[in-house]
């Protein structure tokens, strides 16, 4: 089985563009995707780019249902 990726999902999260981001973003609010694998896979790397660089996800929190958590 070949798993397609998309050119976002392959590119170093350093050189990613706001108008990569808002592709990746959209596929995950449009959830069309063939198989959940997919899905999660575009999950994962919004939630790395948050980490790295969360000036491009700010409008795309709520895809990631990142909460802050009291360890205390």
């Amino acid at each position: 089985m070949v798993v397609s990726t998309s050119p976002v999902s392959e590119k170093p999260i350093a050189e990613l563009t706001q108008e990569e981001v808002d592709q990746l973003a959209n596929r995950l609010e449009q959830d069309e995707y063939d198989t959940a694998f997919e899905g999660l896979q575009d999950w994962h790397r919004l939630r790395s780019v948050a980490f790295q660089r969360p000036e491009l996800v700010e409008s795309y929190l709520h895809l990631l249902d990142m909460e802050a958590f009291d360890e205390a």
